[in-house]
């Protein structure tokens, strides 16, 4: 596809999202702050955990964007006897007496992991090659996934048995940490309105792989004013405890603050989403529109957040209030 420029690809890009979620609105009602951030994790190369009570769509959602966006799609469910050949494949001899890989689901663009804390970490590990380098090794060979790649993973807050946490490692590879909460009264009426009848809604592909791969390259090009740099890097400082950049309640609720990789994703994530809103440089309200997301799992409360009902939310509105 070629553009005049890439003020006009921008534009273009614009436009591709609000038929994109014109399209994923036939299927799901409300939750438009999560739609967007996950079309902006796509865009901008990342990953996102989902996090919410049972029967909020998440499954729905995944695979209705799946369908928009005319990539494929597998679907994991994570048990506490899944295996990681169970996910990347394994391999096994044949008729010819020659080993054959056999590819595992995990070779898709969109992968949804559903339950993730379900299963050891052991096989948690086995998306990590996957999420960070978009490869996977098998007895030695180098198997690379197809592109756009994307991994959508979903917990339950509420139940905890029989559960393993992520590892730190493992959670900072998800570029958002996304709540989805109970839609509204009258979002519930029109979601029991679609689903109790014989309505199927069908919605259509608005963008081929070429181009969300095209995108993927003008988001990372968009040029960025430094004072952006500076309050995106300055923000995940603030969260690193006694240090001389820290913000007090870093030091008083917080054992563990973000890593560089916060920084990164805080600028890719403002760039895609003032794209999505129609500017050509994202300003620093478009940094703090992704920042809550981005940086809820990577930091860590103490012992008196929790003991003074100092919620993340909190602490994040905080370090938000300045500057």
């Amino acid at each position: 596809m070629q553009y005049k420029s890439d003020v006009e690809a921008i534009n273009v890009f614009g436009d591709k999202i609000k038929t994109l979620r014109k399209e994923v609105a036939k299927v799901i009602v409300g939750q438009d702050d999560v739609i967007e951030k996950v079309i902006i994790s796509i865009f901008s190369k990342g990953h996102v955990l989902l996090v919410g009570v049972p029967g909020l769509a998440k499954t729905l959602l995944v695979n209705t964007i799946s369908k928009v966006l005319g990539l494929t799609y597998s679907r994991i469910q994570f048990t506490p006897d899944l295996m990681p050949s169970d996910i990347i494949g394994t391999e096994i001899l044949d008729q010819s007496r020659e080993f054959k890989f056999i590819k595992g689901p995990v070779f898709a663009n969109i992968i949804l992991a559903d339950e993730i804390n379900r299963t050891p970490p052991k096989t948690q590990s086995a998306l990590l090659e996957a999420m960070q380098e978009k490869a996977i090794t098998v007895a030695g060979k180098n198997y690379r996934l197809t592109e756009p790649f994307f991994v959508l993973a979903t917990q339950n807050p509420i139940e905890q048995e029989g559960t393993y946490p992520l590892p730190e490692a493992q959670l900072d590879r998800f570029m958002f940490n996304i709540w989805l909460d109970y839609p509204s009264f009258q979002e519930e009426i029109e979601v029991v309105k679609t689903t109790t009848t014989t309505y199927e809604a069908k919605p259509e592909v608005v963008i081929s792989n070429e181009e969300i791969l095209y995108f993927q390259n003008l988001i990372r090009k968009i040029p960025v004013a430094d004072n952006v740099y500076e309050y995106a890097v300055k923000l995940a400082t603030k969260t690193r405890a006694h240090r001389k950049e820290s913000h007090p309640w870093a030091n008083d609720y917080l054992t563990w603050g973000a890593g560089p990789r916060a920084s990164q994703y805080l600028i890719v994530g403002a760039k895609c989403h003032a794209a999505i809103h129609g500017k050509y440089s994202p300003d620093i309200e478009d940094v703090k529109s992704v920042a809550t997301s981005i940086l809820r799992h990577r930091i860590v409360r103490n012992y008196k957040a929790e003991a003074e009902g100092i919620t993340i939310e909190k602490i994040m509105a905080e370090f938000l209030k300045d500057d």
